[in-house]
Parts: structure tokens; sequence; C-alpha cells
């Protein structure tokens, strides 16, 4: 593959603009248009350079060298005329003299506007579950917000729907346990009921003791049913699924144990009336002393064929799960489990952008998810990355009106979707497919990009587009030499991955992956980098809230991030 077939059609055309020469056309045609083009030729030609030199090198360093302004040409061409023997430089190294050090400009950050930006949209939550889940009033009133945020920043901005599969939660689910009083212990068809005067109950929270899972269905598991409890260890394949038919299954969560779309199913095949997940792997004495906090997590519906719209599926707490097998498993203990879920219909979500216009239809786009799950503030996830994309356009705003249009047109976007499987982002990208494959030159995903002040391992920024992710570890240098105590505190880890390295959980995987349809060698791969924080055990609960929210710490990746952008549009 040449070096041309390896550019993003974005680069193509800059490198078509900086010649002077025409940007239309398919990729295929700009390719061609370059190759044939004398540019090549400004500096070198075969008297300078004897035949046996190495092509591939040789050529690399063409490349690169057509691309520097005329007069650093100009010098260049008479340093390499008047070496002496014909000796010539090749490679990075020969570029890098000559450019020297990239100038890079940090941008300003402030982490109270942006903790305001937080505040305000974790207040917008359900008024007893306090979650912004997609499709809810809620998301949608989350999205109004951060389109009017654009609109008083001075940003242009857009709105979008998109209908998605979405589950739909009616009623606040119940879980409780029965010992049978004498009337019930008599008769046991009346166990529990009202006449069973006798009764103990023992009754578990909703978000604190359980949650609902992902696409549950709606289950109608009463006392007078008098349904088993049967334990399935960790509920893998050589489990006896089977047993559980007509029952409520439940399985011990620990790390051999698999996902919930592969539970789910086992569940359903064997005609499981009820799931329940034991949490006794994550956040376990972190947030508890003694016990481990339950924790949303979502199905992929994708890959379930019939999804079962009657099989409840909950998390519930360590303690709470040893509270059913002490009650329930041989006891005398009667289990009432209701969740009132449709699992199979549709919700419209939401995608609010602003949009600064750029002097080219090359595109940035920065983006975090503002859904969070149901039963939690989500501060953390994403509220933190939300708030950032917030600030930074707040940031552009006031650079575009003292520095006038930057070279590419930059996308402040947020998700809505992303919790049940990255709707607003893939939707999104769907929509506007054609647009980013000619022209996207990079996507920025902000997700947790929070560090918790005492439980931190710094941020790590990652990438699949080499020269950014080189640009990153110049701007990350700058940033240690400029704010040397965020530096300290917050280190930073920066990563190079290849295309396919890059992993699909989180909105930046549409942009890498959707935005070329075909599956051959020749796919083209969207440019991404990603952001992720450190120290979120409130991860997907109900504790995840402003309690432990550290805006100082979105400084790091905003102010990196944003200074990349800013380079790529005002520097470069």
């Amino acid at each position: 593959m040449s070096e041309w077939e390896s550019m993003t059609v974005a680069e193509l055309k800059q490198e078509l603009t900086r010649l002077g020469l025409p940007i239309s056309g398919k990729k295929t045609e700009l390719i061609s248009r370059l190759t044939d083009s004398e540019a090549e030729k400004i500096i070198f030609d075969a008297e300078i350079i004897e035949e046996n030199k190495e092509d591939g090198q040789l050529n690399k360093l063409i490349k690169k060298t057509k691309a520097l302004p005329l007069p650093v040409l100009a010098v260049t061409g008479i340093m390499l005329l008047g070496t002496m023997g014909g000796a010539i430089l090749y490679g990075d190294d020969f570029i890098d003299w000559i450019q020297g050090e990239p100038d890079y400009q940090l941008i300003d950050f402030d982490p109270t506007s942006a903790r305001g930006y937080a505040q305000s949209l974790v207040d917008m939550g359900h008024p007893e579950w306090e979650g912004r889940m997609s499709g809810t009033t809620e998301e949608h009133n989350t999205a109004d917000f951060i389109k009017s945020n654009f609109t008083t920043m001075g940003i242009p901005s857009t709105l979008e729907d998109f209908d998605v599969p979405m589950f739909v939660i009616d009623n606040e689910p119940e879980l409780e346990i029965c010992h049978p009083g004498d009337v019930g212990e008599t008769f046991p068809a009346i166990a529990c009921g009202p006449t069973d005067i006798n009764a103990e109950f023992i009754e578990f929270n909703h978000r604190t003791d359980f949650v609902i899972q992902g696409y549950s269905g709606s289950a109608f598991i009463r006392f007078v049913d008098d349904v088993d409890l049967i334990d399935l260890g960790n509920g893998n394949e050589s489990a006896d699924w089977t047993s559980a038919a007509s029952s409520v299954a439940l399985i011990h969560m620990t790390n051999e144990t698999e996902s919930n779309t592969a539970l789910f199913t086992r569940a359903s095949e064997n005609d499981v009336s009820g799931l329940i997940l034991v949490n006794e792997r994550q956040n376990c004495d972190e947030l508890i002393s003694g016990d481990c906090v339950p924790y949303f997590k979502s199905v992929d519906i994708s890959s379930i064929t019939n999804l079962p719209v009657d099989l409840g599926f909950i998390m519930v707490s360590k303690s709470v799960g040893q509270a059913l097998i002490d009650n329930l498993i041989n006891q005398d203990g009667r289990l009432q489990f209701l969740t009132y879920v449709e699992n199979s219909g549709e919700a419209t979500i939401k995608v609010p952008c602003g949009i600064i216009e750029g002097e080219t239809d090359s595109l940035i786009v920065i983006g975090a998810h503002h859904d969070t799950v149901y039963m939690g503030p989500g501060a953390v996830d994403d509220t933190s990355g939300t708030a950032t994309v917030l600030e930074i356009a707040r940031q552009f705003g006031l650079i575009e009106s003292q520095l006038g249009k930057p070279k590419h047109t930059i996308y402040f976007c947020t998700w809505g979707g992303e919790e049940e499987g990255l709707y607003g982002s893939t939707n999104w990208v769907d929509k506007h497919r054609n647009n980013l494959f000619e022209n996207l030159r990079l996507y920025v995903n902000l997700d947790m990009n929070h560090v918790d002040a005492e439980r931190n391992s710094g941020v790590t920024l990652f990438g699949n587009s080499a020269k950014d992710v080189d640009h990153i570890q110049g701007i990350s240098s700058k940033f240690k030499k400029e704010y040397p105590e965020l530096a300290d505190k917050y280190s930073i880890n920066v990563r190079k991955m290849a295309d396919t390295e890059m992993p699909y959980n989180s909105d930046h995987a549409p942009f890498v992956y959707n935005i070329d349809e075909d599956e051959s060698d020749s796919k083209t791969y969207g440019k991404a980098v990603v952001c992720y924080g450190s120290g979120s055990s409130e991860y997907h609960t109900y504790l995840d809230n402003m309690d432990r929210f550290n805006e100082e710490s979105l400084a790091v990746s905003g102010i990196i991030y944003g200074s990349l952008i800013y380079y790529l549009s005002y520097g470069d």
C-alpha cells in the first residue's frame, strides 16, 4: 500500500489543497491526481539522488517534504544541492530537524465552569431514581439543555432524533422474602397473604440492594406461587440450567462468570422464570465495608433471536445474595420478585451538536454521552465527559470570536443511548456516513475522563491515528511544564493502537469501524483518540453522584485534547 492509499480522504484533500489541485472526486481519483502531479519533483531529481538509493525511504521523505512551506523548501533545496559528495539525510529526523518542535498552544479550561455544567446535568435526573436513562423525559431535557448552552456560547447547533430499540421501566421493581406465619403453615395456598398475620417479611431496597439489568423482561413471581430458587454457581455452560426451568436462577458473579448476554440467553433457552446475579467481584469493600454494591449492565439484544419478555433480570448485592440463600434454599422462605419492564419496544433518543464552521469540509468531532444508567446520577459516567465537551466548546466559541474560522469544521456532540448499545453515536454515524467517509479528520471521545482524587491512577490517552498520538505526546510534555502540579498528581499514559485494536466499548467505535462498510482488506478505518480516567468504583451504581466529583481532573484531558484540536485547526 502506498502512503497516499493509507491516508484518509480528508488528509488527501488537504494535500491537494496545499498543491493548488482540485479536491473533488472519489478517493481513488484523489490518489491518482496526487500520484500524477509534479509535486514529488519540487526539490529532488535523478541528478541529485543516485539510483541505488533506497527508493522507499526516499519516497517517504519526498511525501513529507512536499508539505513544507515554500521558504523552507527553498532552503532545503539549497542545502541538499550543496551537500558534499551527494550525501543526503533521510527519514523523520531530517523532517523534524527542518520543521523543529511544533509550536503547541494550550487552550484555557475552567474546572469550575465544568463542574457547573456537571451539577446542572445531574440535577436533571429522575426525581426518584436520579438517572437520565435513554429515551426518557430526563434524557430529552438533558439534550435540550446542552443545545441551549451551545446557543448561549454563540455556536450554531442541531438536535437530531433517532428511534432505537429500548427497554422501558413502567414501575419500580420489588424483591422480598416471606416466612409464612401460622395460617400459612396450615394453609400454604394463602401463605404470606393478608390473613397470614404472623408471617415475617424481609424487604429489599431498589437501587441500594438490587437493580434491574438492561432488557430484563417483566417477572410476576408472587409469594403464593412458591417458586424455587436454584443456585447455579457461576452460571457457565457446565451449570445445570435445566434444573432451573420454571424457577429463579441464582448466579454468583465471579471473575469466571460470563457476560449478561450469555447468561440471559441461557436462561431464556431453558425456560427460567427469573434471573438473579449476585455481585461478588466488583467494588467489593470499596463503597460499603464487607459488601459489593449492585450495578447496572445491559444485554446485547442483537445477538438474541427471540428476546424473552417475561424473564425478570436483576443484580443484587453480595449481602442480599447471601440472605436469599439463607432464607430460600432448603428453607421455608418464599420469594416475591416483580419487574415491570417492556423490553421489546422503541424509544426516541437525542443527539445535540454544536458546530463551528471551518474553512474546509474537513471534520473534527469531539463527543461524550449524556445519558446515564437508569438508577444512578452518572456524575462520572459520563456527566464528566459531557461537561468537558461543553467547557471545551465554550473555549472554542471564544477562540473563534478572536481568530476567526478554524481550518477544520468542528462538531461538539453528545450522544443519547450509549448505555444500552451505543445507539446515539451509531445512528448519527450511519446518517452522516458519506460526509464522514469523505471528510472525517479525527474523532475525540471523552468517556469517564474523570480521575478520583484519592483512587488515582491518572488518565489514559490512546488512539489509532499515529501522527495525532505523537501530537498528544508533545502537548502532554508542554502540559507537564506549564501545569507541573497537575501533571505530578495525575499521571498521563499515552498509547498508539492499530486500527483493529481499538476497543468497541464506547462512542468512538462507530467512528472507527462504521464509516466504511467495506469488510475487505481495503476497509478504511476512521481515526479516533480516546481518554479514560481512573478510580470510579461507583461505576453504574446509585453512588455515582457529585460527592466525589473532582473537576480539577477534567482539566488534564480537557486541555490536552482541546489543545490538539486547536493545533490542528489554527496552528498546523
